[in-house]
């Protein structure tokens, strides 16, 4: 299955990213960003396509969840039915808003930070599964089993 399919067979879309911010998450600085998470992970929850989020233990969003032991590092993790629907979330909803003024609250990092890969139908990934496929993609780059929005095939 190529990562512009919609899932089929059972089959659907994971997605990983992970950010730096420039201060943490209760600075001043990084307050507008903070206070759009829910908005933000309510238009997710309600677009054509999603299907799951990670929360933290209290049910906010995934940017509180510890994965490094950097203070600064965030992640952020979700299931699709297909690449398409992740594409438009991301790009044509009021997210790439935020998504275009990522620099005012994250470093930019020298790295991959996005990861997608295909998992059967109801699946909930772990943290670790999905920090293996980053390493993956930026140890092999895009393959079958680890591959980016951008470069689908």
């Amino acid at each position: 299955m190529t990562p512009d399919t919609p899932a089929t067979g059972g089959r659907q879309l994971a997605q990983f990213n992970v950010a730096r911010l420039h201060e943490p998450l209760d600075h001043p600085d990084t307050a507008e960003f903070v206070d759009a998470l829910d908005e933000v992970n309510a238009l997710a929850e309600s677009s054509p396509g999603f299907v799951w989020r990670l929360v933290d233990e209290e049910g906010r969003s995934s940017s509180y969840v510890t994965a490094f032991d950097d203070p600064l590092m965030i992640i952020n993790m979700s299931v699709w039915t297909s690449a398409d629907a992740l594409y438009h979330f991301v790009f044509r909803t009021a997210h790439a808003a935020f998504l275009r003024r990522r620099r005012e609250w994250f470093e930019r990092l020298g790295e991959a930070i996005l990861v997608c890969w295909w998992v059967p139908a109801g699946h909930h990934p772990s943290v670790e599964e999905a920090m293996e496929r980053l390493a993956d993609l930026r140890a092999n780059g895009v393959t079958d089993r680890a591959f980016t929005l951008r470069s689908r095939r």
